[in-house]
């Protein structure tokens, strides 16, 4: 896959912030659902660099929704093991939205 260019890192970088402060969390919650070593922003940028060149597009937006997942579960009182499915009768978060997006793109090429 392909490596993301100095502005792609940018714009990630911009959206990881607004998105923290839409979820109510930090990069040290970023940190701990990355497993990533540091709660830098570089070392996060890193870390989801890492997942969208192993992964594209699809998978670094995939990861993102699963760790807003796993917040809004901790937000409910539910452990992530105990976690039940999101229903799509559920209203879709942002990040569920650029996921469908990037799908409907993808299948449209």
């Amino acid at each position: 896959m392909a490596t993301l260019t100095a502005e792609q890192l940018d714009d990630l970088q911009a959206f990881l912030k607004d998105w923290l402060r839409h979820c109510g969390r930090t990069q040290a919650d970023l940190r701990r659902a990355l497993r990533a070593s540091s709660i830098r922003m570089p070392v996060l940028l890193e870390e989801l660099a890492r997942v969208h060149s192993r992964d594209g597009l699809t998978g670094l937006a995939q990861r993102l929704c699963e760790i807003e997942s796993l917040w809004q579960g901790e937000d409910q009182g539910i452990d992530g093991d105990d976690q039940a499915p999101i229903s799509l009768d559920d209203s879709l978060g942002q990040l569920d939205l650029l996921l469908q997006e990037i799908r409907l793109d993808v299948g449209e090429a």
